[in-house]
C-alpha cells in the first residue's frame, strides 16, 4: 500500500511538471497544435486534458482502466495452535479479471515449515499469498482452504484479508475485498 502510495507521488509529480511546461507555453502565447495532429487543439487544450487526467489520479482512479469488483468471504477458526481460513473470491464485475492475488496476514507468525496449496506462497512467516486464477464477470474462484500452525499457542489473533494484486482493473468498492477478522481461540468460525 505505502508503495502504491509513493508510486502515485511519483506520477503525480511527474504530471504536475508536464502541465507547468504545457502551461509555461500557453502563457508564452503557443498556440499552435500539440503533438502534430491534426484534430486543431491547442497547447491549452492538451492543459484542459491533462488537467482532467491529473483528477482522475487524484480521486484514486486509474485513467481508461477497467472495473472489476472483487469480494472475500469466508471465515477464520483458532484451536489449540491451529488456524484455519476457509476463503472464496469473487468478481461482482462488470469487467473479467484474468488473475489476483489474495493476501492474508496473521498477527502472530506462524510455525515454519509448512506446506501451502498450489499457487500459494509464503511471503513472511505472518503472511500468505494466494492466486485466484481467471475471474470472469460474476464468477468466483474455487474454495481456498489453509491449515495452519501458529508458532506458539495464541489465544486470539487477528487477519487481514486483501487483495494484492489485480490484473489490470480497478476496484472501486475495496470495501467488500478488505476485512480484518479477530479471531479467539474457540475453534468457532468468525465470518468475514
Amino acid at each position: 500500500m505505502r508503495a502504491m502510495s509513493v508510486m502515485s507521488k511519483g506520477v503525480l509529480g511527474a504530471v504536475l511538471t508536464a502541465l507547468v511546461v504545457l502551461g509555461a507555453g500557453t502563457t508564452a502565447g503557443a498556440v499552435g497544435e500539440t503533438g502534430g495532429g491534426t484534430g486543431g487543439g491547442t497547447a491549452g487544450d492538451a492543459v484542459g486534458e491533462a488537467a482532467g487526467q491529473v483528477a482522475g489520479l487524484v480521486a484514486g482512479e486509474v485513467v481508461g482502466a477497467a472495473e472489476a469488483d472483487l469480494a472475500h468471504h469466508g471465515h477464520v477458526s483458532l484451536w489449540d495452535g491451529r488456524v484455519g481460513v476457509w476463503l472464496v473470491t469473487e468478481n461482482h464485475g462488470p469487467s473479467d479479471v484474468v488473475d489476483a492475488t489474495v493476501r492474508l496476514a496473521f498477527s502472530a507468525p506462524m510455525a515454519g515449515g509448512q506446506e501451502l496449496p498450489p499457487g500459494c506462497l509464503w511471503s513472511s512467516s505472518r503472511v500468505v499469498s494466494c492466486r485466484t486464477g481467471a475471474l470472469p464477470d460474476g464468477g468466483a474462484a474455487g474454495e481456498l482452504a489453509l491449515d495452519l500452525r501458529a508458532a506458539g499457542r495464541p489465544q486470539e489473533l487477528t487477519v487481514d484479508v486483501s487483495t494484492a494484486w489485480r490484473s489490470g482493473g480497478v476496484d472501486r468498492n475495496s470495501v467488500n475485498d478488505r476485512h480484518r477478522v479477530l479471531v479467539l481461540a474457540t475453534g468457532d468460525p468468525y465470518v468475514f
